[in-house]
């Protein structure tokens, strides 16, 4: 039976679609966004974290792995993925529990049983199941079967998709969902690169086909600062938007609830403090995609 790499079930969730939610999030994204708030589900490997706070450095965790993968220095623990095996043999023995990981291999019908738990919390609010990453589109074969046992239930469903699929991809699993939380980040394709790696025509041509087939899209734009926060970006992404046939847009102010993670990790974090962005900070960012006869909101 095939299984999915997932990184967490979050029950309860009330941010990522309608009604009370059970978000799955799915391990491996081909984006690298510099202010990516879950940096551990970027690899789709399983990947070992370290809390400084709690490390006694004892090096148990160095003498546990069996390829020699853990070092230890000033910054931390770095586990080197290329020898990582993800036996978590450094997890275990860790006597200080300094050590975790995240990625966990499931398959559908271990998701779903899960998502059903909470099925009558989801017929009281108009919920359902949020698919979530990473990118999900990524694992076709996996996401649509686990996409066909929810709809089996009755479940509504939807994906949080950065849109970078490829078109036969995008194609055949959109139409899937019942709601596409579909992120737009830059209208620029070059300024986009430099911010995530990739350019945005995909992006852009995939959101285009979804509206133009009424399919139900919600885009969302993330406002990262010295990114995509000046008016100027606000009025290019708002013509963006109109021109793929958008008339609503939700706005995602910057926050840092990412940051931790990134020294768990040991990795450097380009954002960090940064100061979070508030919903009145945006007042006049707001405005500009509202003279333009898009419907922004928080």
């Amino acid at each position: 039976m095939p299984k999915g790499t997932i990184f967490n079930i979050q029950k309860f969730s009330t941010n990522d679609g309608p009604g009370v939610r059970t978000t799955v999030f799915f391990k491996g994204c081909p984006l690298r966004c510099k202010w990516c708030a879950n940096p551990e589900s970027q690899s789709s490997a399983v990947q070992i974290l370290h809390d400084q706070n709690l490390c006694t450095h004892c090096h148990t965790c160095v003498r546990s792995c069996p390829n020699g993968a853990v070092t230890v220095s000033e910054p931390g623990v770095f586990v080197d993925p290329g020898k990582c095996a993800g036996c978590l043999h450094c997890v275990r023995s860790c006597p200080a529990q300094a050590l975790t990981y995240e990625g966990e291999q499931k398959t559908v019908r271990e998701i779903v049983d899960l998502c059903l738990q909470d099925k009558d919390f989801y017929e009281t609010s108009g919920g359902g199941v949020t698919i979530s990453g990473g990118e999900a589109m990524t694992r076709q074969g996996f996401l649509e079967e686990l996409l066909l046992e929810l709809k089996r239930r009755r479940l509504h469903v939807a994906i949080e998709t950065t849109g970078y699929a490829r078109p036969e991809v995008f194609q055949r699993l959109a139409p899937m969902f019942d709601l596409l939380l579909f992120d737009v980040k830059h209208y620029d394709s070059a300024r986009h690169y430099e911010g995530t790696g990739v350019h945005n025509r995909q992006i852009t041509d995939n959101l285009k086909w979804a509206i133009a087939r009424d399919i139900e899209v919600l885009p969302r734009v993330p406002v990262i600062p010295g990114f995509n926060d000046s008016l100027e970006d606000a009025a290019g992404l708002a013509l963006l938007l109109r021109s793929v046939g958008a008339r609503t847009a939700q706005l995602l102010p910057f926050h840092q609830f990412g940051e931790n993670k990134y020294r768990k990790l040991c990795r450097k974090y380009a954002y960090e403090h940064v100061p979070p962005l508030h919903e009145s900070d945006l007042e006049e960012y707001r405005q500009i995609f509202l003279n333009h006869d898009i419907n922004a909101f928080f």
